[in-house]
Parts: C-alpha cells; sequence; structure tokens
C-alpha cells in the first residue's frame, strides 16, 4: 500500500470511530506501528487530525464518543486482558456496580463464574453477559435507554441508585488524566456514572492505554476518588502515557498493569522506565483499604513505588495469591 493511501485509510477510521490506537491501525494497514506513527504525524501536519499517547483522534482537543459497534472493534486484546485481571478484584458474595462500556462488558463475561455474586448495572450489555450466570444476582437501574451504548441513563437511572451501598465500583469512560479523572463525551452518562460512584466503598476505573492523557467534557470521577486504575502497559515509544500513570500514582491511585499479549500481569511502571521509578517517592497507603490480589495464572499487579525488600516481598506476593 502506499503512502497516501494508508494514510487515506487512517484518516477514514479516525473520523469513522474518533479516536483509534496505533495498533489498530497498524493491524488495519497491514504495516508497522513505526510507518503508522510517521503517518500519523504527517496528517497532523496537516491538521487533519491530532496525536494522543499511543492513537490518534479527531482534532479539536476534546475527542468526541463513538458508537458502540466502533467501540467494540477498538483495543480489543487490550481489554481482554485488563477484563482479565480486574475480574481477580472480585470476591465471592460481594455486591458490586458495574457501568456501561465495552470493557466492562468484557468484565461480566469474567464475572459469569463468580459465585454469589450481585451485581448492579445500568448497562444492558453487562446485564446480557451475566443473564445465565449460575448464583449470579443482577440488579438493573430504571430509566431512559441511550442507544449508541445500550445504556439506561436520566434521572430514574439515578434515582433507582439512591440509597444503594456496595463494596466496589467499576467503570469505564472516554478518557483519564491525572488532573482531571475519568470523564466522558456525554452528559446523561457522566451524570448516571456519578451517581454509580457515590454507591461504591471504593471506585475501580478501566481503561486501555489510548484513554490515557485524553481529556472529555464531562468529569464523572475525580482523580481523588479513583481507588484503582486497571490498564494495559502502553507501547515501549509511548513515555507520554507512562508519565500520565506516574501522575496518577503520585495521586493515590493504585496502578494495576495488564499484558495485552497472553493476558500476564505486570508492574504498573514498564521495565524500561524502572531507574525513573527509584527517584520517585512511596504511594500513600490505600486509601480505602487493600483490594484483592490478580486471578490464577495472571500475576498479581504491584503499584508504583517502594517494593517490599527481600522475603517480605515474596509473602507478600504469597498472600495476594490467597
Amino acid at each position: 500500500m502506499f503512502a497516501a493511501e494508508r494514510r487515506q485509510l487512517i484518516l477514514e477510521m479516525v473520523r469513522a470511530n474518533g479516536a483509534v490506537s496505533l495498533r489498530e491501525l497498524a493491524r488495519v494497514v497491514q504495516t508497522s506501528e513505526v510507518t503508522v506513527r510517521r503517518d500519523v504525524r504527517a496528517l497532523e501536519a496537516e491538521g487533519l487530525l491530532d496525536r494522543r499517547h499511543g492513537g490518534a483522534v479527531l482534532p479539536g482537543g476534546f475527542t468526541r464518543e463513538s458508537g458502540f459497534p466502533q467501540k467494540s472493534h477498538l483495543a480489543t486484546a487490550e481489554k481482554t486482558a485488563i477484563a482479565d485481571l480486574a475480574a481477580g478484584f472480585v470476591e465471592e458474595g460481594e455486591a458490586i456496580v458495574v457501568g456501561a462500556g465495552t470493557t466492562t462488558q468484557e468484565l461480566a463475561r469474567r464475572l459469569a463464574r463468580v459465585p454469589g455474586l450481585t451485581v448492579v448495572t445500568n448497562s444492558l450489555l453487562v446485564a446480557q453477559a451475566l443473564a445465565h450466570a449460575n448464583r449470579v444476582e443482577v440488579v438493573m437501574t430504571g430509566g431512559t435507554l441511550r442507544g449508541s451504548n445500550y445504556a439506561l441513563v436520566g434521572s430514574g437511572a439515578e434515582q433507582s441508585l439512591q440509597g444503594l451501598r456496595v463494596s466496589r465500583a467499576f467503570l469505564s469512560g472516554s478518557g483519564l488524566t491525572a488532573e482531571r479523572g475519568l470523564s466522558t463525551s456525554n452528559m446523561l452518562s457522566a451524570s448516571v456514572d456519578r451517581a454509580l460512584v457515590q454507591a461504591a466503598a471504593e471506585v475501580v476505573v478501566l481503561a486501555d492505554h489510548t484513554k490515557l492523557g485524553s481529556d472529555t467534557m464531562f468529569q464523572t470521577v475525580p482523580t481523588d476518588l479513583i481507588t484503582r486504575l486497571v490498564t494495559d502497559e502502553p507501547p515501549a515509544h509511548d513515555d507520554r502515557a507512562a508519565t500520565e500513570l506516574q501522575a496518577l500514582a503520585d495521586q493515590g491511585v493504585q496502578i494495576a498493569v495488564a499484558g495485552a499479549s497472553g493476558g500476564q500481569g505486570g508492574e504498573a511502571v514498564p521495565a524500561r522506565h524502572q531507574q525513573q521509578r527509584r527517584d520517585v517517592p512511596p504511594l500513600p497507603a490505600p486509601r480505602r483499604g487493600q483490594v484483592p490480589g490478580a486471578p490464577a495464572g495472571l500475576r498479581a499487579a504491584s503499584m508504583l513505588g517502594e517494593q517490599p525488600p527481600g522475603g517480605e516481598r515474596a509473602r507478600v506476593a504469597d498472600l495476594r495469591r490467597r
């Protein structure tokens, strides 16, 4: 494929989806991420799109929201790895809330195997994923159906959440920054997400690396209310995404990183940044209690900051496996 053809296809994908990762662009145009990055720079110089951490978005600063058909084909490997890791933070018999989104839908498919679970959701997709699960009770909010993401929104949804109290909320969004926290492009969706947060003792955000550093119109969860972020490891060239992770951790957010290849959990900072991490002061203690470790087959994701020395590290890892 000639460069002009590649760039036209890249531009069409960004216009159709609002935001596309470099990995996805490279897969579609069948070339390397290095070549795609060069094409994206050229298109940005022409003012046709904006570069973001590990991807490209429509020009104009704030990214717009894509519809479900477009979102379901973006960063699929990353969402699968994130969902695998996030499912390990849910215990038998818990009551949780799960917001709308393609990543939370992937999480719901894995939660179907957790016995005694109660899931409150405003997402038809989450409810559908759990509809036939044994010993999992699904409670849906009221509200008006928003067809673009199959979610219930509006005053009916918010009122049905009043007086509710659960252990954790699992949410995704359109963008995540250390400065503003989690945000989305739709006012009604943002309002319901805030009501979900109010019902939970802890907030777990599921966001792949393409959303790090992106900012959208409506704030849903300020950074100081986010207990944990579950994300994937940014590409090797994406230093800004790693910097955003560090900034989130500096504000007390626990970071769990899942590998997109094979779903392996890893440290919150990629190996290439470990030398830099030694100069970072240790994180404050978790604000809402310790969350259990990752599921079987995944290494427990560690937080940024100081690590326990020697045998103490092994003891902590063993406790997490339990």
